[in-house]
């Protein structure tokens, strides 16, 4: 059973339903299994837990906020 785990930040419930559905769809038609063989897990994480380049994403999607305005 082809298993796909995703690790990133918080979801909305409809973001989840159409994450799980879509990388359901793509990887049975690309691998030629049927969906219901699919296992599909997702782990949320708080920004502040996810660093990149040395800092946490919240901080980067603050500086971010700030130069778009």
């Amino acid at each position: 059973m082809p298993y796909i785990s995703v690790e990133g930040g918080l979801l909305s419930d409809e973001q989840k339903e159409q994450l799980v559905k879509r990388l359901t769809e793509v990887s049975s038609e690309i691998m030629n299994v049927p969906k219901e063989f699919f296992i599909v897990t997702l782990k949320e994480l708080p920004d502040k837990n996810i660093g990149i380049g040395g800092r946490t994403i919240d901080k980067i999607k603050n500086e971010y906020s700030k130069n778009k305005n």
